[in-house]
């Protein structure tokens, strides 16, 4: 037989990849406890009950939810895990952007996990919602009382059909769930060969929500009623089964085998009866499926009423033409279409143009026109350019030169009063004017540089000179207060000035 390669051979098996990528450790640990968990029969699970779990190890102490969040995500994008956005209690809209969602391990997962560990192969049913696994574990449980007297062979037997059935209600369930919920299942609903069965899905669907709210409600009762004593025993004999069952390719791990049945009989109760505050999977289920119902009848709703629309609005085409063809000419077929269609091609012109009122009932022809530039919408478009004169401010100009040249010519004045031997003392200095202190601190700042040395506005240059005493200060007194400071001194290099010309 010729060997023949396909496409499913060829392409990659994403849900393999966190086996070998660099933080496989972390996401090995995170499908790990999943796998421990479905093995419970505890199928979905929040992200903070897993960031717990992990915390406990040693290997995870510096870890955080910000970082269980993002390789959640990541799994999530190689389709190890399926996310179902829980809206049961969202009360808020900020809730419902926080996408509180609840994870389930995918099928591919499962069965790499098992491979891992040398376990059977997943078997997979066919998904459905029969409410006969409802009624065949309420009288399963029925019998809990009179089972915790039987030997342990007999719980055993009584423990595996109670696992098995629970196990395929919650396969089955889920299943058929995510296959409703999927986007395939979205299109069908909005398309017209849906109606021709809708009523019978719709009735399928209602005929399981009446039987889980009987059953289920009974199962609630029994599970509350139920001795602790006789619940202890009978796992105590399941255990035992279990552990006295010869296994030849394994050690037995009696903490292992009690942990999990332990953990499949809480898995149960909280099935029905929900756990630390939580609602319970069978409340959470009548929720999708009565959800789903609306979804459909939704639908069906829509399909009918285009339908309907489309029906009305042939008749009035009909009508519409009829009308055409009673027209005597081209002319009242135009008149009759402008009622009808209103103008073809119509251009709307919106504008900022201010409006004398702002009543909505004022018509366009009750108010003054107004003026709209259109420019054309063309690459390369420039608005034509208006041509100016350059004006000559020449005599403005030599007005601000003289202006200038007068204010320069009385500060040297006033200056030359505080100038004694080449010299301005800062600490002889008497109550200065406010436009003298600008000055001279002007020039100080200009000759306190690394040479000491600065020029005037007229060209003078002076020397900046440190006080003999190092610590020496004196108060510049000034009309507008007093300001402390080293006693400084500014003195003239030389009594000349420069030219006007040296100094452009």
């Amino acid at each position: 037989m010729k060997f023949e390669i396909t496409g499913k051979l060829t392409k990659q098996i994403d849900e393999m990849r966190y086996l070998t990528v660099d933080n496989a450790w972390r996401y090995r640990s995170i499908l790990r406890y999943f796998y421990m968990q479905y093995e419970k029969m505890k199928y979905w699970l929040y992200k903070e009950d897993i960031f717990e779990a992990l915390k406990e190890n040693d290997e995870f102490k510096a870890y955080t939810m910000d970082m269980c969040r993002q390789d959640l995500d990541v799994l999530l994008s190689w389709k190890n895990l399926s996310a179902i956005q829980d809206t049961a209690k969202v009360a808020t809209v900020e809730e419902f952007k926080n996408k509180q969602f609840r994870y389930q391990l995918s099928e591919y997962s499962v069965e790499i996990e098992r491979l891992t560990l040398r376990l059977e192969n997943l078997f997979v049913e066919s998904a459905s919602l029969e409410p006969t696994l409802l009624e065949r574990l309420r009288e399963e449980l029925k019998k809990l009382p009179q089972v915790a007297k039987q030997g342990e062979k007999e719980v055993g037997s009584w423990w595996s059909s109670l696992n098995s059935d629970f196990k395929r209600l919650n396969q089955n369930y889920q299943d058929y769930i995510r296959d409703l919920y999927s986007i395939k299942a979205e299109e069908m609903m909005k398309t017209k060969e849906f109606m021709i069965f809708k009523d019978k899905f719709i009735e399928y669907l209602r005929d399981f929500v009446k039987g889980l709210q009987n059953h289920a409600n009974a199962i609630e009762h029994i599970l509350k009623n139920l001795n602790a004593a006789d619940i202890d025993r009978v796992l105590k004999k399941a255990i035992a089964y279990e552990v006295s069952i010869p296994r030849i390719d394994a050690e037995i791990d009696e903490v292992g085998i009690s942990e999990n049945i332990v953990g499949r009989w809480d898995s149960l109760n909280a099935w029905f009866l929900g756990s630390k505050g939580n609602e319970s999977e069978a409340a959470k289920l009548m929720d999708i499926t009565n959800d789903i119902i609306r979804k459909i009848t939704r639908y069906a709703s829509q399909i009918s009423e285009s339908r309907n629309n489309a029906i009305n609005r042939k008749e009035e085409y009909r009508k519409l033409a009829e009308l055409f063809d009673q027209c005597r000419d081209i002319k009242e077929a135009h008149q009759l279409s402008s009622m009808s269609f209103g103008i073809f091609q119509m251009k709307h012109i919106k504008s900022d143009h201010f409006r004398e009122t702002e009543s909505i009932n004022s018509q366009i022809f009750e108010e003054s026109p107004g003026v709209l530039a259109l420019k054309p919408r063309v690459r390369g478009y420039q608005e034509k350019a208006q041509r100016t004169t350059i004006r000559s401010n020449r005599e403005k100009k030599e007005a601000m030169r003289n202006r200038i040249r007068l204010e320069r010519q009385i500060e040297e004045k006033t200056m030359e009063n505080y100038v004694i031997d080449y010299c301005i003392d800062f600490a002889s200095l008497p109550v200065i004017e406010r436009h003298v202190r600008t000055t001279l601190l002007k020039w100080l700042s200009k000759g306190i540089g690394a040479d000491k040395k600065g020029k005037t506005e007229d060209g003078r240059v002076f020397q900046v000179e440190l006080p003999k005493e190092r610590n020496r200060r004196c108060v510049l007194r000034c009309e507008d207060g007093n300001l402390e400071m080293p006693a400084y001194v500014i003195r003239f290099l030389d009594n000349t000035k420069e030219s006007e010309n040296e100094r452009a």
